[in-house]
């Protein structure tokens, strides 16, 4: 059994003829430590398949299953647990805490968890130390990216879901926090399943899962696995 079973996964919106199929039946699996892409264009499913795996949003039908456990069979209470214990989040807003230091933003998600990292280390494996205690306001766009994936990372869950996390960032920006994903799954070996319309960006992968119109069109893994600072696009 893979460490995450996508099976069957309907999600629609709306209402009789304003009804939008978004995910259509999609099956895909994830290994423990493999770093997966999620790859497509805008309105391909894509973030709502990671929120669905996330928990934050139901499917209509089928299943995800982490670890043997299906996360709608869980209540409320025990899905809240599993997200605070397993679960990290890395989305294309910072969503920062304005009036607390980069180390109080980190320390925020270190509060979750039963097996914390370090923060100083961490801080400095996310090239923080020296900016520990500037609050948002006075870091660069990269640095409270970095921040925000400090805070997910902290807490060393088992899974890091990354929506779009470069998407707000420019190109060298983008290179330095991917570099950084890559080093956090090699050093912790977090699984990560990432979010992307940034076609270059399959060949950082493990795993390439590309959706279109609510599909899985392509699942395989990458053979020519290639560091970041070898990617251009």
């Amino acid at each position: 059994m893979s460490f995450v079973e996508i099976k069957n996964v309907k999600k629609s919106y709306g209402e009789g003829e304003a009804r939008q199929t978004v995910l259509d039946g999609v099956e895909l699996s994830v290994e423990k430590g493999e770093f997966c892409v999620l790859l497509g264009p805008s309105g391909s499913g894509k973030s709502t398949l990671l929120n669905i795996i996330g928990g934050i949003d139901e499917a209509d039908d089928g299943y995800v299953m982490i670890n043997g456990e299906k996360t709608a069979d869980m209540n409320e209470k025990r899905l809240t647990q599993y997200r605070r214990d397993h679960l990290g989040y890395v989305f294309q807003l910072y969503n920062l805490i304005p009036n607390l230091t980069v180390r109080e933003n980190i320390e925020v998600g270190a509060y979750l968890s039963k097996k914390p990292l370090n923060v100083d280390e961490l801080l400095k494996t996310l090239g923080l130390y020296e900016h520990r205690h500037k609050l948002p306001t006075q870091l660069s766009g990269g640095q409270q990216q970095r921040t925000a994936i400090g805070r997910a990372v902290i807490k060393n869950p088992d899974i890091l879901l990354c929506d779009e996390p470069t998407g707000a960032l420019d190109y060298n920006t983008s290179k330095e926090i991917l570099a950084l994903l890559e080093r956090i799954n090699k050093e912790y070996g977090n699984t990560i399943i990432m979010v992307t319309h940034n076609d270059a960006l399959k060949n950082m992968a493990d795993r390439v899962v590309k959706l279109r119109d609510g599909k899985v069109s392509r699942n395989y893994l990458n053979e020519t696995k290639l560091p970041v600072s070898e990617i251009e696009w």
